[in-house]
């Protein structure tokens, strides 16, 4: 039996190509949930493993693919039973073990989780590691005390995957959300998201001298890291936080002590690759919940196999809004 999948391989000159190739399934990894995947989605880190890998894809021919949704075929693992919908995010998979870009995908029972109650595999994929690595930020800056009454919060690159899911939950569950971007050809999109107001990403690109100004939000979420980062834990109000999850803007952090000994600033770490499995379904839960399917459906771009290869270079460009969803059948 065969399938078909997005195989990235590599040249004795180190260079990397994609294609569309049927493959075997004895070609398979040794896994024991073996699921016929539906849909899957498009991440930063799937751009870097289609392209260039990044340090990411260890072997090579490769199939990527960090998430993926769809139907378990073959299950050894006492939790999965053929017919279980089952979603698939993190635990290294679509980089240095196969995943989703495939028809099929054999994969350890622990990495799943069950598809929530209220949503389809194709949402599921609308909100992939980007939406469920939202919804945790969301979830640390709350159990860190943030309430919609404390003032409004800010997401950085919000008009990226991580920032669109975040904008959107933040707006359902009441809050006041500022959104920064430097796409002006975004503002009605994120404004349309729930958005209360639109900050241009040049008012907090650049670090200043002074390690504190005015005391602006009650939370953020920040998908930059970089100057802006480090420019926002001076505008934090006092004991609130700072939930962390990218760095398209440099992992270096030119920062201050001053924000967290002075005004009780949490820098908030989150991480969706190895998050514990009552975690992941907490998230899924809360997803399935608190991010409104006409929000989430109005991110969707589809998209094939085929089109990947181009997307991977456009999201490592910052050039893709929103949820790209690729069926992996279509």
């Amino acid at each position: 039996m065969t399938f078909k999948a997005l195989v990235v391989d590599k040249n004795e000159d180190g260079k990397t190509s994609a294609a569309v190739k049927e493959i075997d399934e004895n070609q398979l990894p040794d896994g024991n949930v073996t699921v016929a995947v539906e849909y899957s989605t498009l991440n930063y880190k799937d751009g870097l493993c289609v392209g260039p890998g990044g340090g990411l894809v260890k072997d090579y021919p490769h199939v990527p693919g960090i998430d993926f949704a769809g139907t378990v075929e073959e299950s050894s693992d006492e939790w999965y039973k053929p017919g279980d919908k089952v979603v698939l995010t993190g635990w290294r998979v679509g980089e240095v073990w196969w995943g989703g870009y495939a028809q099929k995908a054999s994969v350890k029972g622990e990495w799943l989780v069950p598809l929530p109650d209220g949503l389809t595999t194709r949402d599921a994929m609308a909100v992939g590691t980007a939406g469920f690595t939202a919804m945790l930020a969301v979830m640390a800056l709350e159990d860190h005390g943030l309430k919609p009454k404390n003032g409004p919060v800010l997401v950085t690159g919000a008009a990226g995957g991580v920032g669109s899911v975040a904008v959107a939950i933040l707006a359902n569950l009441g809050y006041e959300v500022h959104a920064v971007t430097g796409r002006e050809s975004t503002w009605d999109y994120l404004k349309s998201l729930g958005a209360s107001a639109i900050v241009p990403r040049d008012d907090v690109a650049e670090t200043i001298k002074r390690p504190l100004e005015k005391e602006v939000w009650a939370g953020a979420i920040d998908a930059v890291g970089g100057d802006m980062l480090a420019r926002i834990l001076g505008q934090m109000k006092y004991g609130c936080s700072v939930a962390t999850i990218g760095l398209a803007g440099g992992a270096n952090l030119p920062a201050s002590v001053i924000p967290f000994i002075l005004r009780g600033v949490n820098l908030l770490g989150i991480d969706s690759v190895m998050r514990p499995y009552d975690d992941r379904v907490r998230a899924w839960q809360r997803i399935a919940k608190d991010l409104p399917l006409d929000k989430l459906h109005g991110m969707i771009h589809p998209a094939t196999l085929e089109d990947l290869p181009g997307l991977g270079k456009d999201i490592l460009k910052g050039q893709v809004k929103g949820r790209v969803v690729v069926d992996v059948n279509a």
